[in-house]
């Protein structure tokens, strides 16, 4: 009776340690699962699935920053003031067309605009595109698709370039008076709320009023759309991937739902080039930028797209790597080439603004 007994125990505990063994395998074996499921996916997002260009930009265009980037209320910047007039201008242009390539292809041998002529003449045809088209990633030889890309972007660039300058040679008119009118009085004001300029400091506003080089602007662009076939610049004319948490735009795929950044959407391209120029010359991540820029006009020297880039290493998450990245596309497309390109029609008077 007792080995019996003591059988029918040895045989409840090795049920009990077998029960044990297997629940401790499953659970093992769950949290495995849930570990490698994850790592896994990601790998094939990164690896596997090539079709959209990966945009990492760090661009800020909210000033605010997640509820306030300066410490100090009095140097903080009025984000509706500084982007007054790109709001202006994306209201103008709510009603676009978007061209198919074919038909912006035409048009531009119809207008004799050509990069080759542009490299030779220094001047640019002002072909105006408001949208991009969605057939550019079907172009397979990788040079004619960076041409097109660059024919779109280059008039825009140059556009607002020649309104910044045509507000440059304002300010040093009224600079250079020992009194001035009430109506430049009001012209400064809205410069200075534009600018970001708190302190109403005329040699501020100076140094934040000022170009960026053309072949800057265009290999940035190159850099955050992949030439034009991102997502962000095809469904939201977003050539420069600023980042904003008030404004409009479009989630990061990758981003939850409700917090974080999105990639400021604009109506049309132009928005797009003017709110990466205010940008660039009102954030204060871009202070460096700025001050060698005003460096160069000091030194009577054009502005040089390689040596200002260095100062960009905090556009994107890749820092050093992204200003390498930039100085490559600069110098294997020769985009130099475009940094003392006109547009026609040109005016004289652009000729000696700086």
């Amino acid at each position: 009776m007792k080995l019996k007994k003591i059988k029918s125990l040895n045989f409840f505990k090795e049920q009990s340690l077998n029960n044990l063994s297997r629940i401790a395998l499953s659970s093992f074996l769950l949290i495995c699962f849930f570990y490698i499921v994850p790592i896994f996916i990601n790998f094939a997002e990164k690896n596997l699935n090539n079709e959209e260009f990966t945009n990492n930009s760090k661009k800020i265009l909210a000033y605010t920053l997640n509820g306030g980037e300066s410490k100090n209320q009095k140097d903080a910047i009025n984000e509706n003031d500084v982007l007054f007039d790109i709001f202006s201008l994306n209201n103008l242009e709510s009603d676009t067309v978007r061209l198919s390539a074919s038909t912006i292809k035409q048009l531009f041998d119809d207008t004799g605009y050509s990069l080759k002529d542009v490299r030779k003449k220094k001047l640019v045809k002002p072909v105006a595109l408001t949208l991009l088209p969605a057939e550019i990633k079907m172009i397979e030889n990788t040079k004619k698709r960076k041409d097109f890309f660059i024919q779109i972007i280059l008039p825009l660039v140059i556009q607002e370039n020649n309104n910044i300058k045509i507000d440059r040679k304002t300010l040093f008119k009224i600079i250079n008076k020992s009194n001035n009118t009430s109506a430049e009085k009001q012209w400064l004001e809205k410069k200075y709320k534009q600018y970001g300029v708190n302190s109403r400091d005329l040699s501020t506003l100076k140094i934040r009023m000022d170009v960026i080089p053309t072949s800057l602007a265009i290999a940035q662009a190159a850099k955050e759309t992949g030439w034009g076939t991102s997502r962000f610049a095809q469904e939201g004319n977003a050539l420069f991937g600023q980042w904003t948490w008030s404004g409009e735009g479009l989630k990061p795929k990758d981003a939850e739902k409700g917090k974080g950044h999105k990639v400021m959407k604009f109506n049309v391209l132009q928005a797009s080039v003017r709110a990466y120029q205010r940008n660039l010359n009102t954030h204060s991540s871009y202070k460096d930028f700025r001050k060698a820029r005003a460096e160069f006009r000091d030194s009577d020297k054009p502005l040089d797209s390689l040596e200002l880039s260095k100062y960009l290493n905090k556009y994107a998450e890749t820092g050093n790597e992204y200003v390498k990245v930039l100085k490559e596309i600069i110098t294997q497309n020769k985009l130099k080439d475009f940094d003392d390109a006109k547009l026609l029609p040109s005016s004289v008077n652009l000729e000696s603004l700086i």
